[in-house]
């Protein structure tokens, strides 16, 4: 059975959606980002980047959230498009869009609008505007097609849908709006059964809510350092 360590920031609950969708048995094994479980030396020794999610399936250790799609897609022969160079291309760019420039933009959206302390500006208005043109990529995108790679659902329309249910954290409470393909998206995906029971997760643990000091300091060490 594959070992699932996630929590419910919105990479795990890619992976959590995709194994729900393919149906594989998996037993969850919360980590609790604010209270520093990440850095735990047994979970280091599966994930070095003391990062969620990972799973280790019987013996394969996989971390990073879209390379665990893969993994999953191409174990499962599910969810993948049609087995053409052209295909494969295409889902792979797509994959890696998300990969490197949705979700990155978008987690340092909230980080630098939220966290990180003043002066901010300047990191602010990078990030939300690169999320922003991110997000305004996709839409224009899925303006032309119901999923991301055509009427085929897919492993990328996942690791959308791990962003897109907080794209209004990300980019603020008129952030829908102007995305309405990528919405429309996110509506489809979210009357699915799969995804049901993966935002059901969230009532299987408790993880700490309160973002006080430790919590600031297990999760982003780099504030309690000096820069040389």
């Amino acid at each position: 059975m594959i070992k699932f360590y996630y929590n419910l920031a919105p990479n795990p609950m890619k992976v959590a959606l995709c194994l729900e969708e393919m149906g594989l048995p998996y037993e969850l094994v919360p980590v609790d980002g604010r209270k520093g479980e990440q850095h735990a030396p047994d979970y280091l020794a599966i994930n070095p980047n003391a990062k969620v999610p990972s799973i280790v399936d019987d013996g394969a250790t996989v971390f990073d959230s879209n390379a665990i799609l893969l993994y999953l897609a191409e174990k499962t022969g599910r969810f993948l498009p049609d087995p053409s160079p052209a295909a494969r291309g295409e889902m792979l760019s797509w994959l890696m869009f998300v990969a490197s420039g949705i979700g990155p933009y978008s987690g340092q959206s909230v980080h630098f609008r939220n966290v990180a302390p003043e002066p901010k500006d300047y990191a602010v208005n990078r990030y939300m505007f690169e999320a922003q043109r991110h997000w305004g990529i996709l839409d224009a995108r899925l303006g032309s097609r119901r999923f991301v790679l055509g009427d085929r659902y897919t492993i990328v329309d996942m690791a959308v849908w791990g962003w897109s249910r907080l794209i209004s954290v990300v980019l603020g409470p008129d952030g829908p709006a102007q995305f309405p393909n990528v919405q429309r998206h996110l509506d489809e995906i979210n009357a699915r059964p799969e995804a049901a029971r993966a935002l059901a997760l969230k009532d299987r643990h408790s993880f700490k809510t309160e973002m006080d000091e430790a919590a600031r300091l297990a999760m982003f060490p780099h504030l309690g350092k000096k820069v040389a």
